[in-house]
């Protein structure tokens, strides 16, 4: 396996579409921060002392145990083009952090892209489990066998009061960052999430856009994650998120019976609307084509367009990105450029599941 597999495929796992309650929860993902305990945190750290974290962590990579749980592929931040780092980001295996301001960063990636363990990022290491759905507990149960595994080669910064250390003091205690990938149509529509995303803050949880911390809810999808990681257990941590993220998605199964059934000619149009643009168009920008793929997403799951699977709704997700259409393209595209080569994109997708 090469590392343009995982930059010229748009495909990822948490892509297909069939996890638990994947109407609403595109994906979850569980990511534990780590740190060595005799080098330098990445910050401080010196090129030298970057790289030495980088051969640790690959060489424990290759225990056969790991090798049993995942085969790893190594992918070095220096040796890929800007772009290929873009659509990395773009298909949420490498956080923007560790793709543009880490010095000596890697990654290790599974052949499934369900797994990666990103080295010196704000931490020596960033474990990141990325499932389909809903599915909570499976990417704890893999990601604590993973951080298992990895503490046998390697000693971990842990203090007997305070737990695992980490760079941002916000992740000290369990190093755990639990989310959940919401797509939220219905509550949006009907003008209730600005109420919802309130009481959240007020229960130890946080919401953020497509990519994390500081983006947009780009086409009404919505990342919970837990905030709190010092001072509670593991399992206290997960079931706050599951719990909150349950309700969550009942309250946006009330509110798409609520329009079908009272506002179901408005709600049709809505989504026949957008599903035209994008089978027609000839210019999308990128902010327009979230939007439009989102009411077909609803479309999909109320059952009002059929044929269409929503796996091929999370694929343009990412194909339409800026990094994906210009990597795809293999060149540096104007504005302009990307919103014609989206429109395209997204014509041809769309027309081998409908003709």
């Amino acid at each position: 396996m090469s590392q343009q597999s995982f930059t010229q495929n748009p495909w990822s796992y948490w892509m297909k579409g069939d996890g638990p309650d994947s109407d609403i929860v595109v994906s979850t993902r569980l990511r534990i921060a780590r740190n060595l305990s005799q080098l330098p945190f990445p910050l401080l750290a010196t090129d030298s002392q970057a790289e030495e974290v980088v051969r640790k962590v690959s060489a424990a990579a290759k225990d056969e145990a790991m090798k049993n749980l995942a085969d790893f592929e190594l992918i070095t931040m220096e040796q890929i083009s800007p772009l290929e780092k873009r659509v990395l980001v773009e298909k949420h295996l490498v956080s923007p952090n560790l793709a543009e301001e880490s010095r000596k960063g890697a990654v290790l990636l599974n052949r499934e892209e369900s797994i990666s363990i990103m080295i010196n990022e704000e931490d020596h290491i960033r474990i990141q489990v990325l499932l389909p759905g809903f599915q909570l507990n499976e990417a704890w149960e893999t990601g604590s066998k993973l951080d298992d595994l990895f503490e046998k080669h390697l000693n971990y910064a842990f203090d007997e009061k305070r737990g695992y250390l980490t760079s941002c003091p916000t992740n000290v205690g369990t190093g755990i960052r639990a989310s959940v990938m919401l797509h939220l149509p219905a509550l949006v529509i009907t003008q209730q999430i600005n109420r919802i995303l309130q009481a959240i803050n007020q229960v130890g949880l946080v919401v953020r856009g497509l990519y994390g911390e500081g983006s947009e809810a780009l086409g009404n999808l919505f990342q919970l994650s837990n905030q709190v990681t010092l001072g509670l257990a593991e399992s206290d941590i997960l079931a706050n998120l599951y719990s909150v993220a349950r309700q969550i998605i009942e309250q946006e199964r009330v509110a798409r019976r609520y329009l079908h059934e009272h506002s179901r000619t408005a709600l049709e149009d809505r989504i026949y609307r957008s599903y035209g643009i994008l089978l027609y168009a000839r210019n999308v920008e990128s902010k327009e084509a979230a939007q439009r793929l989102s009411d077909v997403r609803l479309g999909i799951d109320l059952g009002i367009i059929k044929g269409i699977p929503s796996n091929i709704i999370n694929e343009l997700l990412v194909m339409t990105q800026p990094g994906f259409l210009q990597h795809h393209a293999g060149q540096k595209l104007t504005p302009e450029q990307r919103d014609e080569r989206r429109a395209r994109l997204i014509r041809e997708r769309l027309s081998t599941v409908t003709n």
